[in-house]
């Protein structure tokens, strides 16, 4: 059997085609077979006020589409060029495998895949950002 697996925390809540759904008291473990099933955790979810880096806004766009806030096909021209503008930036090799992943995901419409391959680029980001503070 193929597909995504969760695995849940006691309580932990995701949203699976924009219905939340929480965990009871023990771990679980959940198989989504269905292909393009639009999940999210919420524990990982970016609120509207931490929308504040290039990486965190396009995170925010794939989750928009993950929760259903947002229309596939008009935020994946927003997402492309945001991935476009990333790349100008994030320039070492393992950067541009996260970024490359992405973009092959999204053009074959797997969003959550999409937005995995950008979080990984989030601590780096993070990190490039506190050195030009410095």
């Amino acid at each position: 059997m193929s597909g995504l697996v969760l695995k849940l925390g006691p309580k932990e809540r995701v949203l699976v085609n924009g219905a939340v759904i929480e965990n009871g008291d023990r771990r679980t473990r959940l198989s989504i077979v269905t292909p393009g099933a639009n999940i999210l955790r919420l524990r990982d979810a970016i609120h509207p006020e931490e929308v504040n880096t290039p990486v965190r806004r396009v995170c925010y766009i794939a989750q928009l589409v993950l929760s259903g806030d947002a229309d596939f096909d008009d935020a994946k021209a927003q997402l492309l060029r945001g991935m476009e503008q990333l790349s100008q930036v994030f320039t070492d090799s393992d950067s541009r495998s996260l970024l490359s992943q992405a973009t092959d995901n999204l053009v074959d419409g797997q969003v959550y895949q999409t937005l995995k391959s950008l979080r990984g680029l989030l601590a780096r980001e993070e990190r490039m950002m506190a050195a030009g503070r410095a």
